[in-house]
């Protein structure tokens, strides 16, 4: 109110005057002086002095700024702190690097013991041990190694040929993952919370597969020479085929997963046997087969391994449920799996050695007694009968679906080239025909419901 009053008596403020041309420049004459910027000099690696600048220049004042070294001085430059992730990192690296060179050399080492303690087993049963024909056993020396291919960091494998009654032998070896360590420990304690997750374990699988009387197919010949050849070496040989069945001998501990990973092992019945040891049973589709397989030699090879024994199956099944009828085919072989010892002693394979041994002969075991009553022989065929007509109930039903999606197809096809060709009043016409039939075939539907 004050200054209302201020304003009327005293008069009015006087008017601002009127811009001219010249005041666009203003701006310009209000802006500060420049002041000069500071350049470090290539020839000094000090700090800038008074003498550096010029008479009507002056210091640069401000934030200090870092002094001026030379390209290759990198120490005048940094300071410790500034590499303190790289100080972490690359120990963790370099740590992660030894133990995976360190696991990688600890697993070759560990499969070159295993086989160095069954390689003369092999070499007494097989003509051809290892994937290089041209060597014999006798050519690698103490180091047996070579007779085994790395497939993986973890798995080496072999293989084996030259044997009445055996087409060949592949022998697996899969070890821990120490060369990964965070897997390893994260794989056993999801194991160890997660029932359907199972643990890591080292062990050895041989599967062998069996000629089954098929040996013309499954030797292989280089010229009509040796085909006469082989006929004749064939010929007077007995048969080397036995009846079809599924048949082991199971930890306990390992029943379970087992039945739940092959299909071949779903087909039988458990039972004990007096002759096994309580922590061992028999799965068979028959207790025939049992009779005649489960010898005396068995039994006591299987007591000596004790906790290394997984199972020891005799199928001609496939391990994965099959899907369509060519999945179905039956072929028959023996699987053996044992656990490894923690040790690489040579001589802590001593108890599993029996089992390994008597595995590679039980083909002749199979070809003289697994043949069977004509009763037992049909239930094991009506078995794989039911099996086969259900797959090929299902292969008829996913024929007949193709069948008729394509019926479908062609019919729309059909339909959609009669309707461009008709004008727009014939085109409503033919939909609400098509409307209505669809709409009958509806009530049809529903009246037969109820």
């Amino acid at each position: 109110m004050g200054e209302f009053f201020k304003g009327l008596f005293q008069g009015q403020k006087p008017r601002a005057p009127k811009p001219s041309p010249d005041d666009d420049f203003a701006d310009f004459d209000s802006a500060p002086s420049p002041t000069p910027i500071y350049k470090p000099f290539s020839g000094s690696s000090s700090a800038p002095t008074a003498a550096s600048f010029p008479e009507h220049e002056t210091l640069p004042t401000g934030p200090a700024t870092s002094p001026y070294t030379k390209w290759y001085r990198v120490w005048e430059r940094t300071s410790p702190r500034d590499f303190y992730v790289e100080a972490t990192i690359i120990p963790f690296i370099f740590v992660l690097a030894v133990l995976h060179i360190w696991g990688r050399r600890k697993n070759k080492r560990k499969a070159g013991v295993w086989i160095a303690a069954h390689a003369p087993s092999l070499d007494r049963e097989f003509a051809s041990v290892g994937f290089d024909k041209r060597k014999g056993l006798a050519d690698y020396g103490s180091d047996f190694s070579g007779l085994l291919k790395e497939k993986t960091a973890q798995e080496y494998v072999t293989y084996a040929t030259g044997r009445q009654n055996v087409a060949f032998v592949d022998l697996k070896v899969k070890l821990f993952k120490r060369y990964n360590p965070l897997t390893l420990v994260l794989e056993m304690v999801l194991s160890f919370l997660f029932e359907t997750i199972r643990s890591p374990k080292e062990v050895m699988e041989v599967t062998m597969y069996a000629f089954d009387g098929k040996e013309k197919d499954l030797v292989p010949v280089k010229s009509r020479a040796e085909l006469d050849a082989k006929d004749l070496r064939f010929k007077g040989l007995p048969s080397s085929g036995y009846d079809a069945c599924v048949w082991a001998i199971v930890h306990k501990e390992q029943m379970k997963g087992l039945r739940d990973e092959r299909y071949d092992v779903s087909l039988t019945a458990t039972k004990d046997h007096k002759n096994l040891p309580q922590w061992a049973s028999v799965m068979s589709e028959s207790a025939e087969i049992t009779e005649a397989l489960l010898t005396k030699d068995l039994v006591a090879a299987v007591e000596k391994a004790g906790d290394a024994f997984e199972y020891l199956i005799v199928t001609d099944q496939p391990v994965d449920k099959p899907s369509k009828l060519d999945e179905a085919a039956p072929r028959k072989r023996v699987i053996l799996s044992l656990r490894l010892p923690s040790s690489t002693n040579p001589s802590a394979y001593e108890s599993t050695v029996p089992i390994f041994e008597y595995f590679l002969k039980m083909p002749d075991t199979l070809v003289a007694t697994a043949h069977f009553r004509g009763e037992v022989t049909r239930k094991i065929r009506t078995t794989r009968e039911e099996e086969t007509k259900k797959l090929r109930k299902a292969d008829d039903d996913e024929k007949a679906e193709e069948r008729r999606l394509e019926a479908e197809k062609k019919k729309k096809e059909i339909r959609d080239t009669r309707l461009k060709g008709l004008s727009a009043e014939e085109q409503r016409k033919f939909l609400e025909r098509e409307r209505e039939k669809g709409q009958k075939k509806q009530e049809k539907k529903m009246s037969r419901k109820a």
